[in-house]
């Protein structure tokens, strides 16, 4: 019951108001229909549909996911250079292409500022990732209705799913298709992260998509991703030259060394090698590698590796190409 959430009561401002301004900066992503003249129901009435979620930021610029716009073009998955989009009071607008992210899942697009009517607000990204069992709510539209409004907790906010390359968190919340690209935000109407993805659990029908099972990209790496398209900067994230395996020590697995090539071969990193930290921070998974990669690394920056080998362990430099 929704009831039960202890929504904190410390907050400057009331919550009502918190809702109502992510509303008015959560946008629908229209479906692109073609305009088949031979059509008689396209002529008749052209289909209004929403496909995806997105979030205004500051001076018109619009998150969203990249899968959430993509159309099929022949044999390829394409962003399209302009797609139109609905506010919450039912205007639609055209919005252009800025830039696109395709390790994170993330595409940038502008709504003319002039174009933007007043009843449109921005939201703020947050100053920090969500902790377990914080409180966190979604604006969107599940199964291209909305916009609607879904409250929850995260649960682990370092988890992973094969459709992303980055860690992901955990929500417990109801999503449905069509939320992707949507905001995922705190108590104070702060945006921490991006639905991703719902893995579900509800139901067999596959037509229902929708669960309480939810993933997000985290807010942190969005804002750093965002920063670099609005700006016109090409994000290039670190590379290592690694070819990463598993390996049991004892009952435990551990991140072994399949193969190394580049920046890794060249800072003394050997086939076989077991990782068990970089700059300190410890390693159980590939995962959590290549999240501290896109994290927190840039290219040409020493990262110092702890490694086990023949049973000694060793530090190593590897600047990453």
């Amino acid at each position: 019951m929704f009831s039960s959430w202890a929504w904190s009561t410390s907050l400057d401002r009331d919550f009502s108001t918190v809702i109502e301004r992510v509303k008015r900066a959560t946008v629908g992503i229209l479906r692109h229909h073609h305009n088949d003249a031979s059509s008689r129901q396209a002529v008749r009435s052209p289909q209004l549909t929403i496909r995806g979620t997105g979030v205004l930021l500051q001076d018109g610029y619009l998150l969203t996911a990249r899968h959430a716009v993509e159309r099929q073009q022949g044999s390829r998955r394409i962003v399209p250079r302009t797609i139109a989009v609905l506010t919450s009071d039912l205007h639609e607008l055209p919005a252009t292409l800025v830039g696109e992210q395709t390790v994170v899942d993330i595409v940038v697009y502008r709504v003319d500022p002039t174009l933007l009517p007043p009843s449109l607000l921005s939201v703020p990204f947050g100053k920090n990732d969500p902790k377990p069992g914080d409180e966190v709510f979604t604006v969107g539209y599940p199964l291209g209705w909305g916009p609607a409004m879904s409250f929850g907790r995260v649960g682990n906010p370092r988890t992973f799913l094969p459709t992303a390359h980055t860690r992901l968190i955990q929500v417990d919340l109801s999503a449905c298709r069509g939320n992707s690209g949507g905001g995922l935000f705190n108590a104070s109407g702060e945006l921490v992260g991006m639905v991703h993805a719902i893995i579900q659990t509800e139901s067999m029908q596959e037509e229902r998509r929708c669960s309480r099972f939810a993933f997000a990209v985290p807010g942190s790496l969005i804002g750093r991703v965002a920063d670099a398209l609005i700006h016109g900067k090409h994000l290039v994230f670190p590379k290592l030259g690694l070819r990463l395996t598993a390996a049991k020590l004892g009952t435990q697995w551990r991140i072994a060394v399949a193969s190394a090539t580049g920046p890794a071969r060249k800072g003394g990193i050997h086939r076989g090698d077991i990782l068990l930290s970089v700059n300190q921070i410890p390693l159980a998974t590939a995962a959590e590698l290549k999240t501290f990669l896109l994290e927190h690394a840039v290219p040409g920056q020493p990262l110092t590796f702890e490694i086990l080998r023949d049973g000694s362990i060793h530090r190593l430099t590897i600047e990453p190409s």
